[in-house]
């Protein structure tokens, strides 16, 4: 998608005596897995070998970007293969890649999942069987592939998600009933609105465990530096109990940004493999689904600068910023974003916001359009991504806060925002 040139008269013009950055470190626990074959094939002692001898087994792989990922994807698969299985992989990310086969082997792809990398075939494919239905009827679909394996291996990270609160967010139990539901059964769900996911959830989990042959589910947990912190098997009967206890450690772990207001927040890089939403509503307060329960600052103005290599395009959550640029909605494949955003029914995240020539521009829009700020007293905040927030930079203006919280520490001098000749922001040194 080429925009062209973007003409903006406003007063001033494009100039403004941008104020330093500061680096400052948030403090958060860092509890941190070192040795995730260890901790796989430790897991995995639970699981009696006659349980997965001779057995074709099924394992889910997501679309999340998650530390570890082939590592853990190959341990897994080794581990089963030791206990006799026939261990294979199944892209389970309901409509994402463009919601077609080939597509979602991109994803896994870019993620570094190959039959190469893990020592396991990949077998993808959106024909879907259904397998029960909810008691109005909404029909329950389970990848075909999955479903004509000996077994199943739901992995997943369990985690807040970025569109609704409940006992069941991101997960095993959503990886079984939207994931492996491909586009079809991720349609059929989503349907009846995130707002009844606390209802649906849970239903259609049930369901399905009572009629699929899923030995055990794999749940990753990771710290708020985006470190693994825990891999825990768990046995088929008892998922439905203990994902909800995992998911409470997971939200105490989660990282935020420790300010109560932000006039300006500038973010480097969003991405599916960041968050569902592009940006996590968990650090900025913006879920696409309007609901309540995102604990974050007030913030003014959201300037997104770019979309990661591995989103393949789909921009989603683009619609959650205030500002972008054209180097970063240029970028975006919005077949992939619709497609996301229509299976999910929720269309926010899709929308495109004001777009600017170039970062410069749109920093300058964003700080020109807060209320009563001028450059001695913007908030600004900048992160990488809503993933990496453990070193942030902010303005002199927050510098009273910093000093008065035990969550946060001055990491370094104060550096200006340098811009090369087409306006691109540099990274902070």
């Amino acid at each position: 998608m080429d925009l062209g040139p973007i003409n903006v008269n406003i007063e001033g013009g494009m100039d403004y005596p941008f104020p330093p950055l500061i680096p400052v470190d948030q403090h958060f626990e860092r509890k941190r897995l070192e040795d995730i074959d260890a901790a796989v094939t430790g897991q995995l002692r639970q699981i009696p070998d006659a349980d997965v001898a001779g057995k074709s087994i099924a394992i889910t792989v997501g679309s999340r970007g998650i530390m570890g990922l082939v590592e853990i994807t190959r341990a897994l698969v080794a581990g089963l293969r030791a206990k006799g299985a026939e261990p294979f992989i199944v892209p389970s990310m309901g409509s994402h890649g463009g919601a077609t086969a080939e597509g979602q082997v991109a994803v896994l792809k870019g993620y570094g999942i190959t039959e190469e990398s893990t020592g396991a075939e990949i077998r993808s494919s959106m024909e879907v069987v259904q397998i029960d239905a909810l008691d109005d009827g909404t029909p329950l679909y389970i990848d075909r592939i999955a479903s004509e394996a000996d077994g199943i291996v739901i992995a997943n990270k369990v985690k807040p998600h970025a569109d609704f609160k409940a006992g069941y967010e991101s997960g095993l139990v959503k990886m079984l009933c939207i994931g492996l539901g491909k586009h079809k059964g991720a349609v059929a769900l989503h349907n009846h609105g995130f707002a009844r996911f606390h209802d649906i959830l849970p239903k259609a989990g049930a369901k399905l465990l009572a009629r699929l042959p899923v030995i055990c589910g794999l749940a990753i947990l990771e710290n708020a530096f985006d470190d693994l912190m825990e891999i825990e098997i768990i046995p088929r009967d008892r998922i439905l109990e203990r994902e909800k206890e995992l998911l409470e450690i997971a939200k105490a772990s989660i990282g935020r940004l420790n300010f109560t207001d932000i006039d300006v927040l500038i973010v480097d890089e969003i991405g599916k493999n960041i968050s569902g939403e592009g940006m996590d509503p968990n650090v900025t307060g913006r879920p696409g689904s309007g609901l309540p329960g995102f604990d974050a600052p007030n913030i003014q103005k959201i300037v997104a600068l770019d979309v990661t290599p591995q989103s393949h395009g789909n921009g989603v959550g683009i619609g959650s910023a205030d500002l972008s640029t054209r180097q970063c909605v240029e970028k975006i494949d919005l077949g992939a974003v619709y497609t996301n955003a229509i299976t999910a029914t929720i269309l926010n995240p899709a929308k495109l916001p004001m777009v600017l020539n170039s970062d410069h521009d749109a920093i300058v829009v964003a700080l020109k359009t807060c209320n009563l700020t001028t450059p001695e007293t913007a908030r600004i905040v900048r992160i990488k991504n809503t993933l990496e927030i453990h070193r942030i930079w902010v303005s002199p203006a927050l510098l009273p806060h910093v000093k008065a919280s035990d969550r946060l520490s001055v990491a370094g001098p104060e550096r200006p925002l340098v811009f090369d000749a087409t306006g691109r922001l540099q990274a902070p040194e």
